[in-house]
């Protein structure tokens, strides 16, 4: 992955966190205020047309750098070092256990001789990455590292996506990751900062929903399922005969029939709350766990009308729409009405907007 080298040595550098899903691009800029708070300064969606990103993949690579550069121009942003991510399917990691008091050359030559068994490919082929944990809790003296690996050429795309657009890439992150930073600052406004409870974690996208179970910051489950915003586009097609585009654009406009709501809408919000307690039951069965404290839900989806309270219902369980800016203070440029309507599509760009206060 990209090293992140001096850059956060001191003052953190402006930075921007901009993630790219398969319908739309995000940013954010966030800044601390002089008591230390995070501060939203900037924030901006820009719509994709279908087809331009496939399974995290960029298929019109000039269309997706000229959205990029209409997404930074929309912001109003100056920054230029950015922060961008990788789906999870696009990544390797793995966490092992390697002696202490190494020097960093020392653990760097390990983690290289250790990747070779978990990494299906020549280490030629691949960008290599590494995080200490910290101490290991199974073996004492030895510490927890995590080896996150990508072959080249996805690493290569994000680079190039942001430096066609004019942008500085300084951090590769991995997209379930940087949510999870942002939702891991929501769980600690929760009682008790949230210790010991377990969250599950819904991103609604438009072709996937991603499942995290969260609890003191460790993945407890994870699971991916392929339903999405994407399938209501499409009973809207069926229903009244629009192309996918006119589709598109009439569920983000909301010029849709009169009996859309009862006829469309609501059965596919019932579909996809069925969809959410299918999954907790997945976990329930595969794991010693029977329950889950609070489900929270994100992405362009998740603010479907009556979601939430559908979710209640077919899983018993408290749910909420999570909100990554919640508890931030709020910049001059910021449309406050826009952005909460939006808010819950913002968790990935939020979090990899976070990377700049992690020395």
């Amino acid at each position: 992955m990209i090293s992140l080298g001096s850059l956060f040595s001191r003052k953190p550098l402006p930075l921007l966190g901009i993630d790219v899903s398969s319908s739309s691009l995000k940013l954010v800029e966030l800044d601390h205020d002089a008591a230390g708070n995070l501060v939203l300064k900037r924030c901006a969606i820009e719509p994709l047309e279908r087809g331009w990103i496939t399974d995290g993949n960029i298929e019109k690579f000039d269309e997706v750098a000229e959205a990029v550069r209409r997404l930074v121009k929309k912001s109003g942003t100056r920054t230029k070092n950015v922060a961008m991510a990788l789906p999870p399917s696009a990544v390797i990691t793995k966490r092992i256990v390697l002696p202490g008091g190494m020097s960093d050359m020392e653990l760097e030559v390990q983690v290289e001789s250790e990747a070779n068994q978990y990494i299906p490919f020549s280490l030629e082929e691949v960008s290599l990455d590494f995080c200490v944990v910290g101490p290991s809790a199974s073996s004492a003296g030895d510490l927890d590292v995590l080896i996150a690996a990508s072959r080249k050429e996805k690493v290569q795309d994000r680079q190039g996506l942001a430096e066609a657009a004019g942008l500085n890439p300084v951090v590769l992150d991995i997209e379930s990751y940087s949510s999870r930073l942002a939702t891991s600052r929501l769980i600690e406004r929760m009682p008790n900062q949230g210790v010991n409870l377990k969250v599950a974690l819904f991103e609604v996208g438009a072709l996937t929903t991603s499942m995290q179970i969260i609890c003191n910051d460790e993945v407890l489950y994870e699971r991916d399922q392929a339903f999405g915003g994407a399938q209501l586009t499409q009973l809207i097609v069926r229903q009244y005969g629009f192309s996918p585009e006119e589709a598109e654009s009439k569920k983000r406009s909301g010029e849709l029939p009169e009996d859309y709501a009862s006829v469309v809408l609501q059965p596919f919000v019932d579909s996809l709350a069925q969809e959410v307690g299918r999954a907790l039951q997945f976990f329930f069965t595969s794991t010693p766990y029977n329950s889950v404290d609070m489900v929270f839900l994100a992405g362009g989806s998740a603010s479907l009308p009556g979601l939430v309270e559908a979710v209640t219902q077919v899983s018993s369980f408290a749910c909420t729409l999570v909100n990554p800016f919640d508890g931030m203070e709020m910049g001059s440029d910021v449309r406050l009405n826009k952005v909460m309507r939006e808010a819950p599509s913002y968790l990935t760009s939020c979090g990899l907007a976070m990377r700049r206060f992690l020395q």
